[in-house]
């Protein structure tokens, strides 16, 4: 054997991964799907329609960035990554946004309550629930938590945007 020692490299030295960031975001989404599900079984928050959704999107921003850090791609599909959680990062901004909508309505101008979701899912084609459930309901226009101030869905339009911004550009920077 020789006294050299054999190095593999996957990028310049010097060059940071983005792999720590990616695992951070994935790590930061868990966090705030297990919040989430303790809110709904330990403090008995039943979510609503858009609530769910929310957390769909939350949790597809989680898997993007697991993939993307077990992956850890080169320019390209680094790239690709980076859409991917924008897409899912502006879909739950959008959705948490419509329910703090529905949340400063007026009490008269609520639309009212609808068949819950697995009802709707029962028997309704997906593309009218999807409708339906985006337009919201009564039940998506109540506050019943609320930390410094603001209500859960304008802390998942805060995560939702940090996250995707800060996915996108670490994702996208050139390496």
């Amino acid at each position: 054997m020789s006294g050299t020692p054999l190095t593999v490299t996957s990028r310049p030295a010097g060059t940071p991964s983005r792999r720590p960031i990616n695992l951070a975001g994935f790590l930061l989404c868990a966090g705030l799907i297990a919040y989430a599900l303790y809110a709904q079984f330990h403090l008995g928050l039943d979510p609503c329609p858009l609530c769910i959704f929310q957390r769909i999107g939350i949790a597809a921003l989680g898997v993007v960035f697991l993939i993307a850090a077990l992956h850890s791609p080169h320019r390209g599909g680094a790239r690709v990554y980076a859409a991917l959680l924008a897409i899912a990062a502006l879909a739950t901004v959008g959705v948490a946004a419509r329910q703090l909508y529905l949340q400063h309505l007026p009490p008269g101008a609520v639309p009212s309550c609808g068949a819950p979701l697995s009802m709707m899912l029962k028997w309704m084609p997906i593309t009218t629930v999807i409708r339906k459930v985006l337009t919201g309901s009564g039940e998506c226009g109540i506050v019943n938590w609320t930390f410094l101030g603001l209500a859960m869905p304008a802390w998942v339009l805060i995560w939702a945007a940090f996250l995707g911004t800060a996915g996108a550009i670490a994702n996208a920077r050139r390496a």
